[in-house]
């Protein structure tokens, strides 16, 4: 926001210089951007005074003139010159030799057309000056000034060039500082000086007119809807003051009424409007939400298709403003304009915000409306706009206004807080003494009772919640350099390094980059369209997900209840670049709502995803991962075929530590391949895995303390079995049948399937390699065919017979 340095003097009186004050509001939270010095580059200008002046020999444009720039600077300076509006006796700004002008340019002495120039007589343009900030700068020619300008005085003060502009950064949560006004107010209790309100008296001189109306349709979208009927409209150009000020601020001056809305703008930071009523259709005035298909021509020329999100202001047949944006072109103020009604609002932001972003439509009302407007300035402005309209005689106040939700206006905002809680916040003693000042230089008031403070906010600060807030308030103003760096109360002197928790996830992720496996990382948000893709379906507990209330877009509008979707998009990006083959995978949070609509925070589980993916790659290319991971972190896993919607029905496995399931992995099921948007490739695009490991569960299944013992001098034994049994038999219960028939089996290894024939329908082989072990002693022949025996009747107990 730019803050004329002039322009913030008319409300408080700063005894210190614009550098200073650049530092002390940085100190209390300001941050400002940029100092803009309007004399910079300007030097060794003054004014002179021309005394006489004859044509030039040789040319027919061309004038010899003596200056006189009074007594330090000389009074016969010979300076040549072709400017059209030139005379004896006129004041002019005199660049003297040696002086510089804005964009670097330096005058010296030369001659022109033999006659020796000593300097340059100046226009306004050359100076910087526009007709706003200066009149008479935009006259082609030099700028003339006013007779009783003291000669040999610098040109910047003269010109009000001797000023300076703050570039502020406003943060999103003061939007009651994006003003002159409310920076004044900062600046008066930084400083300790009174504030000077801008005045809001006015007078009633004209008669009403009973058959303007105004409703507000759309409450929950406009909560305060102000107007006031002036008639008899004198448009014209507005003071000198008020074009100045506009110009410092960036805006041009347009004529005296729409200035006054403007000026409004910047000094209260309140968003006007002025309605010509002549253009309002049965002179009634509804807010109201728009229809959908409906259009409007805004201010600028551009027409818009609106929907019932958009909120409007409309007469009785169409819409004249697009609420909190901009105002149509079918009802603004033109010369002819003879009676208007003038609007203050508050609308909600969001509103707002969504309207210009989905209308690509924004503006300086837009902007302040985005960050909040308060209804005390919304009085205020509007208050303010009447007073300008009578002081500037630019038309009459009748008594017809309006106030749609005056009587629904919110009560300041009261905190009971003591002094030792504001000082608990701050971590330093500030005196009770010392913070009442503060919060009172603030426009808080303070009461207090037996030790306690009920602090009550002025109506513009609609950002104060607790005493946190006020222990913000007493410490930008009592100074953050005050603060003491102090350790919390909980905080504890360690080595650093990682966490438990962190090790386990880094061991994690070097065991699978030596996988060859690479790190994917992406957005906690994805699209109802991403679960579809996987065909989960309505009743599937994935789709329980949280909705964002305001994405960035649609694309990312829920949270993620699972990592597969994202691990997939990352997949078919690959694929759609070339890279036909790779392994990945993803350390993330899901978020599981705990009950819907949200009444508490989400539970967070930290999750695994795997994608593989690639003509060499197969289902045990991912059971390998889970196996290499089970290993080391000394846990043993086992696998139970399953059925998951989005995995193929033949290639999926669940994944059990114990009793625990902790995840499942295999193929993406063909219907979600054939549906993904990449080149037909039957090697690469049709052979995707992806698996899921719930983390948190898996870690509570590793022990605690892993225990290493020395490699055994005894040697194991190896005996081959080749099996018989039925297809629905599976690999992993006949390994953990194995297993648990005798304690001296240590390993066991599959290494041939067979189906033929020969061993009759249904039926297949499975050849095991066993490894009998005893950690004490050398196995014998007996006790290894004993335990073989002891394998072979539990596998009998499951109809596994041995191959004959």
């Amino acid at each position: 926001m730019k803050l004329p340095y002039s322009w913030l003097k008319q409300y408080v009186d700063i005894d210190i210089s614009p550098e200073e004050l650049e530092k002390r509001l940085f100190s209390c939270g300001f941050e400002v951007e940029e100092r803009i010095d309007l004399a910079a580059g300007i030097s060794r200008v003054v004014v002179g005074r021309i005394t006489r002046m004859e044509k030039q020999e040789g040319t027919d444009h061309l004038h010899v003139c003596t200056v006189d720039c009074g007594d330090e600077y000389g009074h016969d300076l010979i300076i040549s010159t072709g400017a059209p509006n030139i005379f004896e006796g006129a004041k002019v700004p005199v660049a003297l030799d040696g002086a510089t002008l804005p964009g670097g340019v330096t005058i010296k002495k030369r001659k022109m057309r033999g006659v020796e120039s000593n300097g340059m007589m100046c226009s306004g343009e050359e100076l910087g000056l526009t007709e706003d900030l200066y009149p008479g700068a935009e006259v082609y020619g030099l700028l003339i000034l006013p007779d009783d300008t003291p000669l040999g005085a610098d040109i910047c003060g003269v010109v009000g060039l001797d000023d300076t502009i703050f570039d502020v950064s406003i943060t999103s949560n003061r939007p009651d500082c994006q003003s002159i006004l409310g920076m004044a107010r900062e600046v008066a209790a930084l400083l300790g000086k009174p504030l000077k309100m801008p005045a809001t008296d006015y007078t009633v001189t004209a008669e009403g007119d009973d058959r303007i109306r105004v409703q507000v349709d759309a409450p929950d979208l406009c909560p305060r809807y102000l107007a006031h009927y002036v008639r008899n409209i004198r448009p014209g150009t507005s003071p000198r003051w008020m074009r100045r000020n506009l110009a410092l601020a960036g805006l041009r001056s347009i004529s005296n009424v729409v200035d006054i809305t403007n000026y409004v703008l910047l000094e209260i930071g309140q968003p006007m409007h002025a309605f010509d009523l002549d253009k309002v259709a049965g002179r009634h005035i509804t807010v109201r939400r728009a229809a959908p298909g409906e259009k409007i021509v805004t201010l600028d020329e551009k027409e818009f298709t609106l929907t019932g999100n958009n909120l409007v202001i409309s007469d009785e047949d169409k819409p004249v403003a697009l609420a909190g944006v901009m105002g149509g072109l079918n009802s603004g103020i033109s010369d002819d304009s003879r009676q208007l009604l003038f609007e203050c609002a508050t609308f909600a932001r969001d509103c707002v915000r969504k309207t210009s972003r989905a209308l690509g439509q924004s503006s300086d009302s837009s902007a302040r409306y985005e960050k909040g407007v308060d209804q005390y300035s919304t009085e205020l402005g509007l208050r303010r706009a009447l007073h300008l309209i009578q002081e500037l005689d630019c038309g009459d106040i009748t008594p017809t206004c309006f106030d749609c939700g005056g009587d629904r206006v919110p009560a300041p905002i009261v905190v009971q807080a003591t002094p030792a809680q504001i000082n608990g916040v701050l971590g330093i003693e500030v005196p009770a003494d010392a913070m009442k000042d503060i919060l009172q230089r603030l426009e808080f008031t303070v009461e207090e009772e037996g030790g306690v403070w009920t602090v009550t906010a002025p109506r513009y600060r609609e950002d104060i919640e607790g005493y946190p807030d006020l222990a913000e308030e007493v410490i930008r103003e009592y100074g953050y350099d005050k603060l003491t760096p102090t350790f919390l109360k909980t905080a504890a002197v360690t080595t650093g390094g990682l966490n438990a928790a962190q090790k386990a996830q880094m061991k994690l992720k070097r065991l699978l980059c030596g996988q060859g496996c690479f790190e994917a990382s992406t957005l906690a948000f994805y699209s109802p369209a991403d679960l579809d893709a996987l065909h989960l379906p309505a009743d599937d507990p994935a789709r329980k997900v949280i909705p964002i209330l305001n994405p960035i877009s649609v694309h990312l509008s829920i949270m993620r209840t699972l990592l597969a979707p994202s691990m997939l998009k990352v997949i078919v990006d690959n694929l759609k670049k070339g890279n036909g083959a790779g392994r990945l995978f993803e350390m993330g949070n899901v978020y599981l709502p705990r009950q819907l609509p949200l009444t508490e925070l989400p539970k967070e589980r930290m999750t695994l995803c795997l994608g593989v993916f690639g003509p060499e790659e197969d289902f045990f290319t991912v059971k390998g991962l889970m196996e290499a991971i089970g290993q080391a972190f000394g846990v043993e896993l086992r696998y139970e075929r399953d059925q998951v919607c989005w995995l193929h029905p033949g290639m999926t496995a669940s994944v059990w530590c114990g009793d625990v399931k902790i995840g499942v992995f295999g193929k993406l099921a063909n219907e979600a391949t054939a549906e993904l948007k990449i080149a037909k490739d039957e090697k690469a695009g049709q052979n995707i895995y992806l698996a899921e490991l719930d983390w948190e569960a898996f870690r509570g299944c590793v022990p605690a303390l892993v225990r290493y013992k020395p490699l055994s001098e005894f040697a194991p034994v190896r005996r081959d079995l080749a099996l018989v049994c039925d297809e629905a038999v599976s690999c992993g219960e006949i390994e953990g049948c194995i297993r648990g028939a005798s304690k001296l089996v240590s390993d066991t290894a599959l290494f041939d399937l067979y189906r033929g024939d020969r061993l009759g329908a249904g039926k297949k082989s499975l050849a095991f390699t066993l490894t009998f072990h005893a950690d004490d002693r050398a196995l014998t022949d007996e006790e290894v065919d004993a335990a073989v025996r002891k394998v072979l009747k539990q596998l009998n107990g499951m109809g596994v017979t041995l191959r004959s």
